[in-house]
This record gives structure tokens, C-alpha cells and sequence, in this order.
């Protein structure tokens, strides 16, 4: 029986042949005896070819990966880079990230069926968030003119967390910073500051007297009061006298919103304002500011402990404030004088007249005089506030 000579090194490569003398030997020697196991194979000139190619290609791959990271002075890799899974199979960061995708999948679609279900999940976790249909009503810009028309209706029920839900107040501004003043422009006897300063004691006023978290509580409007002038003692007295002692005669709502703390108290310290400010000069050495803001007050009663029921009291006041030239008026330099001052409350107990507002609760048996006249959209700015009607207790379209 013959015998093929050793395999001989090839033309296509200088490296080596992988099998050594002694192994050839081995093989023929077996091969020729009989009975011992296949022989390896050799690989291919072009499987060697093919081998160095890609492993010099990792070389240099890897060289220029170490010269971008560290400059001319890095290193290059000694490890060649082989393509990913060719010898090695997944690594294992690709073995981690198919069941990480997996469990992530599972856990979104859980959280959108969720809340498809129970959109309160989402929205009522987001500040004006609403559950159930619709979403929240977007900010209305400041009001610089009475509105063409009444708000529009809105869905829902009030509760502790949404206490203006279902109320055309939810859009509204809240607090101070509802009440924004005009720009201050000079007129006839006053500058620029002048008027700029009248504006800014008529909005402290209206905060002393419908937003002093004190005062709502059913504390005296001692800030306010300070605002006014001294040389005014018929109404700066009349108003002191209201709240000292009230009666049907001298009765400080129309200027003051206070809630009695023994019945009732505030939800939070949000008050929804919706209004605006103007200015004009009056008679000589004098400036006339007018405000007409609404403002409404969310309330629960204090001796049932029902948290959910929650009742909004709204007020609008329509007020003319002055400031008076001193080289002019008997007045103090820096303080405000009243012209008018007029007052509507909605869902307020009628004919009591103790100092408080007394909003109604469902279930409650008025201890006033009942509500009378046609229904009343409190939320309507489209006209005027009626003189004729100033204090008349009339019935609610909503509250």
C-alpha cells in the first residue's frame, strides 16, 4: 500500500503547515497499522488565507479604535476583533437584553391597559389633571374687558383634590397673582408713578379684603384697613363699626369675604380670581381705579368631616378706589379713599347678617331668607354688575 508524502507548505501563505512531522508520522503510521482514529484535516491554503485576513483586519481596527481614544501615544489592542457570534456566539450583553425587553414590554402593556381603564391614574397625579372624560382646560389669558358671553359648561364633581371641578373657575388664575395691573401711564394732575402707585394699593386692598388666608378665616382685615385714608372717617368708620358689631344695617360682605371657622373651612389656599383693573382721572387732583374681579372659595363643613363635599361660595365686587392730590383734598398723602363699592354672593345663605358668608351644603335648610328671582350664572362677566341688584340673594344656575 502506498503512501501520500506530507503535505508540502502553500504557495498561497508563508505560514507553517498546522500539522508538525511527529503528527504526520503518527497519522501514517496508524493509517498504515489499522484501527486508529481519523487523521485531521488540514485546512485549506484558502481557509488559512481567509483566517489571517480577518485577523489582520482586527489588528488594525483595533489600532486605529486605541489611536482615536488615547492619541499617538495609546496602544493598539493585542486582542484581534473577530466579527460578533462568528466563533464566540451571542455575547452577553446580547444574552441579557432579549428577556430585559421582554419584562419591560409586559410592564408597559399592564400600564396602558391600566389606564385605559382608570385614566384617574395618570391625570389626576398631573396639576389640573382631570379623570373621566375630557382634559383639563387650558389657562385663560388675562381678562382686559368684560367677556362677549358666559363661559362655556365643563363635566365633573368637586372633591378635595379638584375642588373647582365642574366649574368654569378651573381655567381660571388663582390667588395675588390673578390681579394683574395695567400698565401705569401719567394723566391729568398725576405721573406715571402716581398712577403706577394707585394701582398697586388697589390691588393690595382687593388682596387684604378677598384673599388674606387670616381674614377668610374670619379675622379682621387690619391690612386692608391700613391702606385707607384716615381723613375718610365716614367710611373708614362705617367699615370698622360692620366688623365690630354687624347687623342687617352694617354688614362688611360687601367689602370683606369671611367665612365663619366654627362651620366651615377652606379646601387648601387656592382662590380662583377672574377679573381685571382700569384707571382714569376724575375730578381735579384725583385718579379713579376700577376693579371687577370674581372670586371663588371652595368649602367643606367643618362639623361633618364629609371630605367630599365640597361646595363653592363665589363673590364679585365691583370697586372704585381713589387717591387724592393732598395740595388738593383733605386726604393723606399715599392712602386710598372708597367711591363705590359694590357686591353679589352666590350660593350664600340670604338675610343673615353677621359678618360671614354662609354657603349652602346640599341637604341644608336655609335659616335666612330663601333665594328668590330667576337662576343666576355667577360665572357670567359679560355685563355689568347691576347696582340695582347690589346684595339681592338670588337663586344659582351653577355653582
Amino acid at each position: 500500500m502506498s503512501t501520500a508524502p506530507p503535505p508540502e507548505r502553500s504557495d498561497e501563505s508563508d505560514e507553517p503547515v498546522a500539522i508538525s512531522d511527529e503528527q504526520w508520522d503518527t497519522f501514517l503510521r496508524d493509517t498504515v497499522e489499522g484501527g486508529g482514529p481519523p487523521g485531521p484535516k488540514e485546512p485549506s491554503a484558502r481557509a488559512r488565507m481567509v483566517a489571517r485576513r480577518l485577523r489582520e483586519e482586527g489588528e488594525r481596527e483595533a489600532a486605529a479604535a486605541a489611536k482615536r481614544r488615547f492619541g499617538r501615544r495609546g496602544k493598539a489592542a493585542q486582542t484581534p476583533v473577530e466579527p460578533p457570534g462568528w466563533r464566540t456566539g451571542p455575547t452577553r450583553q446580547e444574552k441579557r437584553r432579549g428577556p430585559l425587553w421582554a419584562v419591560l414590554g409586559v410592564v408597559l402593556a399592564v400600564a396602558v391597559c391600566l389606564i385605559a381603564l382608570r385614566p384617574s391614574l395618570l391625570l389626576d397625579h398631573i396639576p389640573g389633571g382631570r379623570s373621566g372624560a375630557g382634559a383639563s382646560p387650558s389657562p385663560l389669558p388675562a381678562e382686559t374687558a368684560l367677556p362677549s358671553a358666559a363661559p362655556g359648561d365643563t363635566d365633573g364633581e368637586a372633591t378635595l383634590a379638584h375642588p373647582f371641578r365642574g366649574s368654569p373657575a378651573e381655567s381660571w388664575d388663582e390667588g395675588a397673582d390673578a390681579i394683574e395691573l395695567p400698565e401705569a401711564k401719567a394723566v391729568k394732575g398725576f405721573s406715571k408713578a402716581d398712577v403706577a402707585l394707585a394701582l398697586r394699593l388697589t390691588k393690595e386692598f382687593l388682596v387684604g379684603t378677598n384673599l388674606d388666608p387670616e381674614v377668610l378665616r374670619g379675622g379682621q382685615p387690619d391690612k386692608a384697613l391700613a391702606l385707607l385714608d384716615p381723613k375718610q372717617p365716614e367710611t373708614l368708620e362705617k367699615l370698622r363699626r360692620s366688623l365690630r358689631d354687624p347687623d342687617a344695617e352694617h354688614d362688611p360682605i360687601p367689602y370683606v369675604s369671611r367665612f365663619d371657622p366654627a362651620r366651615v373651612r377652606l379646601v387648601g389656599d387656592v382662590v380662583k380670581v377672574r377679573g381685571h383693573m382700569s384707571f382714569a382721572a376724575g375730578r381735579p387732583g384725583e385718579v379713579k381705579v376700577h376693579a371687577d374681579y370674581t372670586f371663588v372659595y371652595p368649602l367643606v363643613q367643618r362639623a361633618s368631616g364629609d371630605d367630599d363635599g365640597v361646595v363653592r361660595s363665589i363673590v364679585r365686587r365691583d370697586v372704585t378706589m381713589e387717591l387724592h392730590d393732598p395740595a388738593k383734598w383733605a386726604a393723606v398723602k399715599g392712602k386710598l379713599a372708597v367711591g363705590s363699592v359694590s357686591a353679589n354672593t352666590y350660593n350664600n345663605e340670604c338675610g343673615v347678617s353677621d359678618g360671614y358668608l354662609h354657603p349652602l351644603f346640599p341637604g341644608d335648610t336655609p335659616a335666612g331668607t330663601p333665594a328668590s328671582g330667576d337662576p343666576e350664572d355667577p360665572y357670567n362677566r359679560s355685563e355689568a354688575l347691576d347696582n340695582s341688584r347690589d346684595g339681592v340673594c338670588g337663586r344659582l344656575a351653577r355653582s
